[in-house]
């Protein structure tokens, strides 16, 4: 069981924050190992002439192909550069794809991916390069005073949605002092009330041990409700669901939809 088979790492039937974090670097690096194996698949996948590298026009016909368009009809009309009817939401993951493909495109850019650099397009978190891009891409989002840096009310300005009732204010309630939590404890290193990007990169580093310890930190601060600082097996139980949508625990879903 989670206690005492994977994380309980001295047998004593409770889980230190020290054993949570080394659980949730494990978990990471497990899903370092699968990214790597998932990816020289979807590389194969999408270089149907096996020259050892994808072109954007290669990797747009078989997602398409992936959502449902006939992929002979649109390998015909890249070929020809006949427009492409789209919908405006695949038009928008499309663009959105294409950004990052060619921050993947790694010096000297000769407009096509091999394996590593298509490694660094699926999977962000792999590449020092697109953990700096996309940590561009969500500070120019909210920074309201073009100073590359976000005070506490910038952070929590994200659009939550139309609030219609009192339920919905209340979920708006929640979310902004969970985002206030966050920014204030674990991504304000040095709790000047300023994030930078540095710090925003630290932040969204999946292989910072000390990110992993401050998630390990907030995960017993919720759960632990006799207050002696370990969890044990009922209130890891009682808080699963909260386990299971933590910011560490499954980090390639993190990374693949919110960024």
């Amino acid at each position: 069981f989670w206690t005492s088979t994977v994380v309980d790492v001295n047998k004593d039937r409770s889980v230190s924050a020290k054993e949570m974090q080394h659980w949730i670097v494990e978990k990471t690096k497990e899903h370092f190992k699968e990214a790597m194996k998932e990816n020289k698949n979807s590389f194969h996948a999408v270089d149907p002439d096996g020259d050892g590298y994808v072109t954007w026009n290669e990797y747009k016909v078989k997602f398409l192909a992936s959502k449902g368009f006939d992929e002979i009809e649109i390998a015909d009309k890249i070929k020809k550069n006949e427009e492409l009817k789209l919908d405006e939401d695949t038009q928008e993951v499309l663009e959105s794809l294409k950004d990052r493909w060619f921050q993947a495109d790694n010096p000297p850019a000769d407009q096509q991916l091999d394996e590593e650099e298509f490694l660094s397009f699926l999977h962000p978190e792999h590449s020092k390069g697109m953990l700096r891009y996309m940590v561009k891409e969500i500070v120019r989002d909210l920074d309201q005073d073009s100073d590359w840096k976000l005070t506490l009310s910038e952070f929590i300005s994200l659009p939550v949605g139309t609030v219609e009732n009192q339920q919905g204010q209340d979920i708006d309630d929640d979310w902004v002092k969970e985002r206030k939590k966050e920014f204030e404890d674990v991504i304000d290193s040095n709790h000047d009330g300023i994030v930078t990007m540095n710090e925003l990169e630290e932040y969204m580093d999946p292989m910072n041990e000390h990110n992993a310890l401050n998630e390990a930190k907030q995960m017993i601060a919720v759960a632990d409700e006799n207050q002696n600082h370990r969890l044990e097996l009922e209130e890891i139980l009682r808080y699963s669901e909260y386990f299971t949508g933590s910011k560490l625990m499954d980090y390639a879903r993190n990374v693949h939809e919110e960024f």
